[in-house]
C-alpha cells in the first residue's frame, strides 16, 4: 500500500481493522442465512481482505487526485460517491461469485443460498466502507501534510537561527578588532609577552566565536568563557579603568542556553557603559539557576546624567528576538537602570544535557 498506509504499524493496523469488519459480516451471514460459522468465514474473510486492498488504493488514489485543499466539495462528493457505487457492485457481484465457486463443491461446510436481502446488504456495506475508507485515507493525508508543514517550520526556524548568529558575528563592533590590533601595536614595543598574550586572546576568542551553531546550545560555563575571553581583550584596552565581576552559581554552569546570548550585553556594557566613564567603572555578569528557571544578568556602571537609556539598539534587540524564537514566552528580557547602574537580565528554561 501506498501513500498514508506505506509503514508496517499503519498496514497491520489497517488490516486488523478489516479483520474486525470480516467477522461482522460473518455474524450478518450466519444470521441472515442460518449458514455455519466456517461457511460465514469462508465467504466474509477472504471477500474482505480483497476489498480492503482494493478500496486502500482506489480511494487513496482519488484522494490524491481531489484534494480537499483545491476542489469544491461537490466535485469530491460526486466523484467519490460514483466509485463507491461502482466499488459496492463490484464486491456483490465478487461474492456472488465466490459463493458459487464454494457451493460447487456441495460440500456442508462451504457455500450457502444467497438471498436478495444478503445481496442489497453486501451492497450497501460496500458502498459505506469504501466512504469510510475515503474519509480515513483524507485524515491521513491531512496528517501528514500538517507533519510536513510543521518540520518546515522547524527547520526555517533553524535556518532563521543560523542567520541571526551569522548576523550577530558580523555585528561585533568592528572597532573592538580595530583598537584590539592597535593594542597590540603599541603593546610590542614595550611588552612583547603581553602582545603575544593578547594575540593570542583574539584568535581564541574568533576562533570559538566561528565554531558555534545556532542549532547546538552552549552551557553557561561556555559563555561565561567567552565572555572572559571577551573582556580580558578589551581590559588590555582599557586597563584599570575596566573591572570585571563574575558570580556564577554551580547549579547553573552545565545549563544551556543560545550561543553567543551574553556576548552582545557584555559589549554594550563596555561600549556604552564604561567606554563613557573617564574613572571607568564594573562590569558584573551572573548566572543562577532558580527551580525550573535560568537567570542570568548583566549589569555595569553608566554615567547618571546620561538621560538616554543604553541598550536599544542592535544587539539587544537581537537577544529578545533569539530568546523568543528558542522559548517562546518562556524567555523574557528585563532592563532596569538605577542611578548609576545599568543592568539587563534573561530568564529562560532551566535545562541541562542530562536533562534535555
Amino acid at each position: 500500500m501506498q501513500g498514508p498506509l506505506s509503514t508496517r504499524r499503519s498496514m497491520t493496523l489497517y488490516l486488523m481493522v478489516w479483520l474486525m469488519l470480516g467477522l461482522v459480516l460473518t455474524g450478518l451471514v450466519v444470521s441472515s442465512t442460518g449458514a455455519g460459522w466456517i461457511n460465514g468465514l469462508l465467504f466474509a474473510l477472504p471477500m474482505t481482505v480483497v476489498y480492503a486492498f482494493a478500496t486502500g488504493f482506489s480511494a487513496y488514489y482519488l484522494c490524491r487526485a481531489y484534494p480537499l485543499s483545491q476542489k469544491g466539495i461537490g466535485p469530491i462528493l460526486m466523484v467519490l460517491g460514483v466509485a463507491a457505487l461502482v466499488s459496492g457492485l463490484l464486491w456483490t457481484a465478487a461474492g456472488v461469485a465466490l459463493n458459487s465457486l464454494w457451493w460447487s463443491l456441495e460440500v456442508e461446510w462451504a457455500g450457502f443460498a444467497i438471498s436478495p436481502a444478503l445481496k442489497a446488504m453486501i451492497f450497501g456495506l460496500g458502498t459505506i466502507l469504501y466512504g469510510l475508507s475515503a474519509v480515513a485515507h483524507y485524515l491521513a493525508i491531512e496528517f501528514d501534510r500538517a507533519r510536513l508543514a510543521e518540520r518546515r517550520e522547524l527547520e526555517s526556524k533553524l535556518m532563521a537561527q543560523e542567520a541571526e548568529l551569522r548576523m550577530l558575528r558580523t555585528q561585533i563592533d568592528p572597532h573592538f578588532l580595530f583598537n584590539s590590533l592597535n593594542s597590540i601595536s603599541a603593546l610590542t614595543s614595550v611588552n612583547p609577552a603581553g602582545a603575544r598574550e593578547m594575540t593570542l586572546k583574539v584568535a581564541n576568542f574568533f576562533r570559538h566565536t566561528l565554531g558555534l551553531e545556532a542549532h547546538t546550545k552552549a552551557t553557561v560555563d561556555d559563555e561565561v568563557k567567552l565572555v572572559r575571553d571577551f573582556l580580558a581583550i578589551e581590559k588590555v584596552r582599557f586597563g584599570s579603568r575596566l573591572r570585571v565581576e563574575c558570580d556564577i552559581d554551580d547549579d547553573a554552569r552545565p545549563c544551556l542556553l543560545p550561543p553567543m546570548i551574553l556576548q552582545p550585553l557584555v559589549e554594550n556594557a563596555v561600549k556604552h557603559g564604561i567606554g563613557n566613564l573617564t574613572g571607568g567603572g564594573v562590569v558584573s555578569v551572573a548566572a543562577r539557576r532558580d527551580a525550573s528557571l535560568l537567570r542570568l544578568s548583566v549589569e555595569n556602571d553608566v554615567d547618571e546624567d546620561m538621560p538616554a537609556a543604553p541598550g536599544t539598539g542592535i544587539g539587544l534587540a537581537n537577544v529578545q528576538q533569539r530568546l523568543a524564537t528558542a522559548y517562546g514566552h518562556e524567555g523574557r528580557v528585563v532592563q532596569l537602570r538605577r542611578d548609576n547602574k545599568y543592568r539587563v537580565e534573561l530568564t529562560l528554561p532551566a535545562q541541562t544535557t542530562r536533562e534535555q
